[in-house]
């Protein structure tokens, strides 16, 4: 199994920075948040090969800063907007290529939105079928203040979207919206391609691995029973935890559960 860090763990550290920083420290599998447009282009994307040569690392997905945006362009109808927003994609995808990554993280659009779940499908589709064009996979996150923090919102996505139909799945999301983690896992099974993850307990919801209740074997076991073979990425936001160091030890402190 692949066990990773997303350097949107170090916000707000450069991107070249923060991924450094997890590869001297024995990170080898990343998650890229680009927290501007320029960081998802050069001399960025070389300044992270680079890095990742000399590091053995790779890179299995890219989460862009763009997210609160889709709502508006993506999901939007304006078709200018759409157009802006696509091309953007593509150059974000054509940057994933470059370092090997395969795996691109959606919000979507907001629950306040005007989106229809019928124009969502469509333009969700046709993000996807751009991304195949570059080998690259179109996963939409549960987020609890999007329309896919409704577990009955990707049930639909994965009944109308066929082959298209790919999620990640975040675990304090999950817990924001209510909800149980392995709820997810059942309805939406072998279409989980990527999971971000961090510990909670009744008071904080987003821990560092070990700190709090949940029950990582658990999820691990039913994620397997599903062919489950991507990466558990920890995603902690800077106030959740105390240095990078500790860091490091939720990846490692996942191993040992995973493993035993």
């Amino acid at each position: 199994m692949n066990i990773g860090v997303s350097t949107a763990s170090l916000y707000p550290l450069h991107v070249e920075d923060a991924f450094r920083e997890l590869a001297v420290r024995g990170v080898k599998t990343v998650e890229v948040f680009a927290n501007s447009t320029c960081e998802a282009q050069e001399p960025y994307i070389s300044m992270m090969k680079s890095t990742m040569s000399a590091h053995g690392m790779s890179v299995r997905s890219l989460h862009p800063f763009s997210s609160p945006m889709e709502s508006v362009f993506l999901f939007g109808t304006y078709d200018r907007r759409i157009e802006e927003m696509m091309t953007l994609y593509r150059g974000f995808f054509e940057s994933m290529n470059k370092l090997g990554a395969e795996i691109f993280v959606v919000h979507g659009a907001i629950k306040s939105s005007k989106c229809t779940p019928e124009h969502y499908v469509k333009q969700f589709h046709m993000l996807a079928e751009v991304g195949k064009e570059y080998g690259i996979t179109v996963a939409q996150e549960n987020v609890c203040y999007c329309l896919s923090g409704e577990l009955d919102f990707l049930k639909m996505m994965k009944r109308e979207l066929g082959e298209y139909a790919n999620f990640v799945l975040d675990l304090k999301q999950a817990h924001r919206s209510g909800a149980n983690a392995i709820d997810y896992v059942d309805a939406l099974g072998s279409n989980i391609v990527h999971c971000h993850v961090s510990d909670h307990n009744d008071d904080c919801d987003c821990l560092p691995v070990g700190k709090g209740s949940f029950d990582f074997r658990a999820l691990h076991e039913r994620m397997s029973a599903f062919g489950y073979d991507g990466s558990y990425i920890v995603e902690l936001y800077r106030h959740n935890y105390s240095d990078f160091d500790e860091l490091t030890a939720c990846a490692e402190t996942l191993a040992e559960i995973l493993i035993k």
